[in-house]
């Protein structure tokens, strides 16, 4: 099965509501069949009228947490009252995957993005991560959702930089139904070998981020484009490649993020040039 693609809503919009739909008809046909949409507390849209228009165009959907999400909901906390209430609201949005029909609840739900602890990684640490994940992971599976993590630089996080992190907590957490996904922005500063990355990942590789290494257009960038679809083509990954930046024609959006060069003006126009690039290399 070929791979599949996909984008990210923050490629059309900053926050996610339901004048948003009209881009589910800008991905069908651009040829995506996958859209991705950042959820949180200051996100509120309806999952019944989502769904069903995903559904209609035969859009496959995630969610993830990349809007308000408070800091003190932590499964990686030291602090046994935040990994609880981290749980507790990694769940509510699980359950609003599961209503809206998406197939993961994607991110770095091991811990808080931006959230880094400046001292050696502990065992106890990863325990506790590992437990949280489990229970997340059960949860999910309940409701036919994946539990999908994705690595981060450690201007992110910590805890999972790369892929040796990454099936550390997928192991100790012990359950089928956690799964990983890479970003080649976030490896750009991991690794120097994107191949062994993909590899490490194997058969738990469910989704992968794309964007250039200046989370502009793929293509005449740095990131070892040919080691990423060798990698994806040893493992025999049927998975979703899905372009990910910021809009940077929103006022204020992509600069809150940190991105203050103007790399994405336009996301179909994003989308197009990528494809193009993908099915001359792939």
């Amino acid at each position: 099965m070929p791979i599949r693609y996909g984008t990210h809503c923050f490629l059309f919009t900053e926050r996610w509501n339901d004048k948003d739909l009209v881009y589910f008809d800008v991905a069908r046909n651009l040829g995506l069949e996958h859209f991705e949409i950042a959820v949180g507390d200051d996100v509120s849209f309806n999952l019944k009228e989502t769904r069903q228009r995903a559904e209609n165009l035969g859009l496959q959907l995630t969610l993830s947490p990349g809007n308000i999400w408070p800091f003190e909901c932590d499964l990686n906390s030291d602090k046994p009252e935040e990994r609880k209430l981290g749980l507790a609201w990694h769940e509510k949005w699980v359950d609003a995957a599961s209503e809206v029909g998406a197939a993961a609840y994607t991110g770095a739900l091991y811990g808080h993005p931006g959230t880094v602890k400046r001292r050696p990684l502990l065992q106890e640490e990863i325990n506790w991560t590992a437990e949280g994940l489990h229970d997340l992971s059960e949860y999910a599976a309940q409701r036919g959702v994946k539990i999908v993590l994705e690595t981060m630089s450690r201007f992110r996080t910590h805890l999972v930089n790369n892929a040796n992190q990454a099936m550390t907590l997928v192991n100790a957490a012990n359950h089928p139904n956690l799964y990983v996904v890479l970003d080649t922005y976030h490896l750009m500063t991991e690794t120097r070998d994107f191949y062994n990355e993909i590899k490490t990942i194997g058969d738990r590789l469910w989704y992968f981020h794309a964007c250039g290494s200046d989370r502009g257009v793929p293509g005449n960038d740095l990131v070892p484009w040919q080691d990423v679809f060798r990698g994806l083509k040893d493992i025999g990954f049927d998975g979703v490649m899905l372009f990910e930046t910021y809009n940077t024609k929103i006022p204020n959006f992509a600069v809150s993020r940190g991105i203050f060069n103007d790399i994405c003006p336009d996301g179909e126009t994003f989308i197009k040039q990528g494809l193009e690039f993908f099915r001359q290399i792939s």
